[in-house]
């Protein structure tokens, strides 16, 4: 079957688009630089970067340094054309993340808010952003939109959360959250928005599995480039796979699942709730602490072993344990090596780029992309 050909309006707008991504990601380029890198003809990238700069999206920067000859324009993006905002709601805490044009995290921060599905919260919410937005003096037709990202199962078609068990909600409908801001608001689940962030503002490879080890396990599939939803919108539910049969008891009500084993919780129960006080006093030899992380390595190794084996992708570890992880990737390699038929160095485990505010992040981000795919 023959491939149907583009209209010339349709090649008009896809080399528009792959030529502003280009700008977006590259910093100061000419347009021979992007003809040369987008194998694109020069008069086609200099015709469009003059549309672009008429619109506002790019500025000329002046003539860039002499390599011979007549010399170039220097462009870029223009970074502060348009913003989204990035909400990452938990059980306890507000992440709130302000996103440029170029992707660049221009303000975050995370607040103690403890959430309820009243009027009175989501005002609250509402306040906090606008409060949070003060000083930036950014103009409100610059917003783009607003990304929220929460723990539970988003479903677009429905367009509600159906079920959060860390929220204790079911059925939230989209709108009722939408009605009490106003910004146009897109949802994604939490693990997908962290992996979502990893998939698109990273240099990883265009398929992965995203492992997020918050206070809840989740886990996501970014593959060729897209998340996969799974038909009910639960791919990658990872932290309800069972790792010991008629182990532990799970907040789901079933027994041995690997968040029983594997979440931030387990670690973070020990030092009064504070992770980031769990592995100084691990990095100091915590007698009490090191078994029960030589045994949280343990399972942790068995459940990335399992994925990396089902999907043959590489993994990387996310979520509020992932930012901790750099002092013990090479053990957790070592580990998950020692348990994996085909590899011996377990090169393929991966720590998370974003280690603060990932999830805002690719909330934030998806607003993002909307915006970028109409370009």
């Amino acid at each position: 079957m023959e491939h149907q050909r583009l209209t010339n309006k349709e090649v008009k707008k896809k080399n528009r688009n792959q030529i502003f991504r280009y700008l977006c990601t590259h910093g100061t380029v000419s347009n021979p630089d992007i003809a040369s890198d987008l194998h694109l003809s020069l008069p086609t990238v200099t015709n469009t970067t003059r549309e672009l700069l008429e619109s506002g999206l790019l500025r000329d920067l002046g003539e860039m340094q002499s390599t011979g000859g007549r010399r170039a324009r220097a462009l870029c993006a223009a970074s502060d054309y348009r913003f989204s905002i990035g909400l990452d709601i938990t059980r306890n805490h507000l992440g709130i993340l302000l996103l440029n044009l170029t992707g660049d995290i221009i303000k975050y921060e995370r607040i103690q808010l403890g959430f309820s599905r009243s009027s009175a919260y989501f005002s609250e919410v509402c306040q906090k952003i606008n409060d949070f937005l003060l000083g930036t003096e950014i103009s409100m037709e610059r917003i783009l939109g607003l990304g929220i990202s929460l723990p539970g199962i988003v479903d677009p078609v429905q367009k509600m959360i159906t079920y959060s068990h860390a929220l204790g909600v079911r059925d939230l409908p989209f709108s009722e959250i939408q009605s009490y801001f106003p910004w146009h608001c897109t949802f994604l689940n939490d693990a997908n928005a962290g992996a979502f962030a990893e998939g698109i503002g990273s240099d990883l490879p265009s398929s992965f599995f995203y492992l997020s080890l918050s206070n809840t396990v989740g886990g996501a599939i970014f593959h060729d480039g897209n998340l996969l939803p799974g038909d009910a919108f639960r791919c990658g539910e990872a932290g309800h796979m069972t790792l010991i049969p008629d182990g532990k008891p799970c907040y789901c009500g079933k027994t041995g699942c690997v968040d029983a084993y594997c979440s931030a919780r387990v670690l973070s129960d020990l030092s009064g709730g504070r992770l980031e006080d769990f592995f100084l006093e691990l990095q100091q030899n915590n007698r009490e602490y090191r078994p029960v992380w030589d045994t949280y390595l343990k399972h942790l190794s068995v459940v990335i072993n399992n994925l990396h084996m089902i999907l043959d992708y590489d993994i990387i570890l996310g979520g509020y344990v992932g930012s901790f992880l750099t002092p013990w990737l090479d053990t957790i390699r070592h580990l998950v090596a020692e348990r994996n038929t085909f590899e011996d160095d377990g090169s393929f485990v991966k720590l998370c780029t974003y280690q603060t505010g990932a999830a805002a992040y690719g909330a934030a981000m998806d607003v993002m992309e909307e915006f970028l795919r109409t370009v």
